[in-house]
């Protein structure tokens, strides 16, 4: 049954009256599209794991060198991606508000601001922009970031400029809430993130966090977490469709937690994708 806009209309008035929310369901074939514009690729640089076992380690494109720092927001009680960093005599600069301080507190190479990654600079929150440019001035150097900031990635990301992200040849991130791509609103946030960073970068591998359960929809159920990597176009040569998930190198985040895998819907063709949402090829 098909109902006229002006009909839904009434229908969402009348919901309000009575204290409800009605949200209608983004349409398949935008979902689909989604999908399809996010695929992982593989390039000319194999993937490394660095970090430690389970959470904490990335797979991380083999194109370390040169890399003159790490910015790193999101701190927890162990740093063993920042060890990794470390170990390649990689700078690393960290924020995070809720903790006191750095498990690497005092090393050399290490940089800690009791501050949250946001969208505005005051007393409690830092921007990306200002974080990279007041401790890495040099527009010359290539860097990296590893983003763990339980959902304040979204706002953080939208809000950064292309410059500052230009600066970075990886680009490391624990994508919270995906579920929120069944809703409208966050929907297109999530895919504005994505169309933003994909202009400058390529997505080269998608993990899904086992730390929670998939997440149903309408017709297809999602990671709640996943972690992805990326690396700048100009630091490629050529790509090719990525379909080997999980990667050998992958690992679950957590044992006592029920395995995982990856939706084939995340590295599938267009065709494939058409399948699984029912749409025409």
């Amino acid at each position: 049954m098909v109902f006229s806009p002006a009909l839904k209309v009434r229908a969402r008035r009348q919901a309000a009256r009575l204290g409800l929310h009605v949200q209608g369901h983004v349409k398949a074939a935008a979902h689909a599209k989604f999908f399809d514009s996010i695929r992982p690729q593989k390039t000319n640089h194999d993937l490394v794991r660095i970090g430690g076992d389970g959470d904490g380690g990335y797979l991380v494109p083999d194109d370390l060198a040169g890399i003159k720092a790490c910015f790193s927001p999101g701190v927890d009680y162990v740093a063993s991606f920042e060890e990794g960093m470390i170990a390649r005599n990689i700078r690393c600069f960290q924020v995070d508000a809720s903790v006191e301080k750095s498990p690497l507190e005092g090393h050399p190479l290490v940089d800690f601001q009791r501050k949250f990654l946001g969208v505005v600079d005051d007393d409690l929150t830092l921007t990306l922009d200002r974080w990279v440019a007041e401790k890495m001035p040099s527009q010359g150097d290539d860097l990296i970031l590893q983003m763990d900031i339980e959902g304040a990635e979204w706002l953080a990301l939208i809000n950064a400029s292309e410059a500052t992200l230009a600066r970075f040849r990886i680009i490391l991130i624990e994508f919270h809430d995906f579920e929120n791509i069944f809703q409208h609103f966050a929907f297109d946030l999530i895919s504005s993130v994505f169309d933003k960073l994909l202009r400058q970068f390529v997505i080269v591998h998608v993990h899904p966090n086992n730390c929670a359960p998939l997440v149903n929809g309408r017709n297809f159920a999602v990671p709640s977490v996943l972690e992805y990597s990326l690396i700048r176009r100009d630091r490629i040569v050529a790509t090719s469709p990525a379909h080997d998930f999980p990667h050998p190198l992958d690992q679950e985040n957590s044992s006592k937690c029920p395995k995982m895998e990856l939706p084939s819907f995340f590295y599938a063709g267009a065709g494939e994708i058409a399948d699984q949402f029912e749409l025409e090829s």
